[in-house]
């Protein structure tokens, strides 16, 4: 059974994420204390106890998922050796996915993105911004209406490119607000405001980059053992010089996360592919992507004792 591991970005976590991972496998509970160490900061009773609004906040929220899907890939991985194929995750995933493929340890991964999640809401706070997800399809392309709503109002541009039929916008509020009036013009069913922190994967996160490139450097992040499919362009990346570079553009670059899919399930269309953190959001955009592919959660206690027997059997 070959292996493809998806990594969930910011919007997944919740209160309570990792509580029963921690409360049944001592090698979780591990895994948490470790990242609270690394950190300085108790973030594993935040996870496990909220409140939701500081779990939220984008500097606790990325090493939160961090710190649960590297949980889990502790407690699964000695059963997929060999198996793993690629690996992917959605924006902060990406990261997560790194350290799952050997590049990043654990201490410098949630360090690491702990300093994204400060620099980009310093950046959201410098500049606001907004993002708003856009559910259904158009009659026009969402770049030729984002560059109409930039013109008309303030800069815009396609965050995320999710699935067919759903993707997600960024940038200036004005700009935002007037390309959501355009997308409904166009036939879009929904279209609604994200609670974000800034225009994340826009040009506003510029000035986050050199902060950002320095913390990458400063990692120590080596070649990966499995390649990982960047979110900007669906490349298969191994060379950390490669990887750094395309983590940085990904601030300020769309995910295209159905490209990332595409290219997964045409060299792995036999794998399953495993999300492994909370929820299971990346699971069912996989489903609409690429329909023959097969999926499986990994995120509770009982998803972890049944992916383990799955795998011995």
């Amino acid at each position: 059974m070959d292996i493809v591991l998806l990594f969930p970005g910011q919007g997944s976590q919740k209160p309570g994420m990792g509580r029963d991972l921690a409360e049944s496998f001592p090698a979780a509970r591990a895994v948490f204390d470790r990242v609270d160490l690394a950190l300085g900061v108790p973030l594993s009773p935040l996870m496990f106890e909220g409140p939701a609004d500081e779990l939220t906040l984008t500097h606790n929220a990325q090493p939160a998922l961090l710190a649960h899907g590297a949980a889990v890939w502790a407690l699964v991985h000695h059963a997929f050796d060999g198996r793993v194929r690629a690996g992917a995750g959605h924006s902060l995933g990406e990261f997560t996915a790194y350290h799952a493929a050997g590049a990043l340890d654990l201490a410098s991964a949630a360090r690491l993105v702990r300093r994204r999640g400060e620099l980009m809401l310093q950046t959201g706070e410098a500049r606001p911004g907004a993002m708003a997800a856009l559910l259904g399809d158009t009659n026009r392309p969402i770049e030729e209406i984002c560059a109409e709503a930039t013109a008309e109002a303030g800069e815009v541009v396609p965050a995320n490119y999710n699935s067919p039929g759903q993707l997600v916008i960024s940038g200036e509020v004005a700009g935002v607000e007037r390309a959501m009036e355009l997308a409904k013009a166009a036939g879009v069913k929904r279209a609604v405001r994200l609670n974000v922190s800034g225009a994340f994967h826009s040009p506003l996160m510029a000035p986050a980059l050199e902060g950002l490139r320095t913390a990458l450097d400063e990692a120590g992040m080596t070649d990966a053992a499995v390649p990982v499919v960047a979110n900007v362009n669906a490349e298969a990346v191994t060379d950390a010089a490669r990887a750094r570079e395309l983590l940085a553009r990904q601030l300020v670059s769309p995910v295209r996360w159905t490209e990332v899919v595409q290219a997964l399930a045409a060299s792995h269309p036999d794998a399953l592919f495993v999300e492994m953190g909370p929820g299971s959001v990346l699971a069912g955009l996989v489903r609409k992507i690429a329909p023959g592919i097969e999926t499986a959660t990994c995120g509770t206690a009982a998803e972890v004792e049944a992916l383990l027997a799955r795998a011995a059997a």
